[in-house]
């Protein structure tokens, strides 16, 4: 059987060369591009074609994070399967993932053997996410806290939506009129007013509370 090829995009060097090292040991892969940035992923997997791309959920460079270049590599390279590499062990992010396409979940402590059989299990077609956190992330889930809108200007109102759409700081910036700068501090005013720890916490909590909205809605 040909090797599994890889892609691996993280924003850290080091991690890039940790995982590139552990992988190279195994039998039957194969690392054929490292991305540093979410939209180097997207570039790299629509130009290498890889079979499995091992994507970060979160990035410090770029304006884009890995929720969503697994949905841009879902559109480019439709054959390329993604599983998201990433610290968080929280079924919010795994539900996430799996609606932007992505086929794995594992988190950076997981053992080697299990990345392994994730991405065997990925590249033969198949979904890898941990038991748990898979159980976690598809059980009926408790009505969304209310967004304090109130506590958000119009203009960050806008922002968070573009962000549940998820939309890149350059997009938005775009759409709105304002420089991608601008858009950074908005994200960041947001980010602390509504209490959550990213933007992709931010956009998850928007679109949780726009489905928990329209569910009520649908009921009345």
């Amino acid at each position: 059987m040909p090797p599994v090829r890889l892609l691996i995009a993280d924003d850290h060097e080091l991690a890039r060369e940790g995982l590139r090292a552990l992988l190279a040991r195994a039998d039957g892969v194969e690392v054929v591009a490292e991305a540093a940035t979410a939209e180097d992923a997207v570039r790299l997997a629509a130009e290498h074609r890889p079979d499995v791309a091992l994507v970060d959920v979160r990035f410090g460079r770029g304006a884009m994070d890995g929720l969503e270049a697994a949905r841009q590599i879902a559109q480019a390279a439709p054959a390329v399967r993604v599983v998201m590499l990433t610290l968080h062990d929280d079924p919010e992010y795994v539900r996430a993932a799996l609606a932007a396409g992505a086929r794995g979940y594992v988190t950076k402590d997981a053992t080697r053997d299990a990345l392994l059989a994730a991405v065997a299990q990925v590249a033969a077609g198949g979904h890898a996410v941990p038991p748990g956190l898979l159980q976690q992330a598809v059980a009926p889930r408790p009505a969304a806290p209310a967004i304090p809108l109130e506590r958000l200007t119009p203009r960050e109102r806008e922002v968070l939506g573009a962000l549940a759409e998820g939309r890149t700081n350059k997009e938005i910036a775009g759409a709105l009129g304002i420089t991608p700068g601008t858009v950074k501090a908005h994200v960041e005013r947001l980010i602390g007013k509504l209490g959550v720890r990213d933007r992709t916490q931010a956009a998850v909590l928007a679109v949780a509370a726009a489905a928990s909205a329209a569910a009520a809605a649908r009921r009345a």
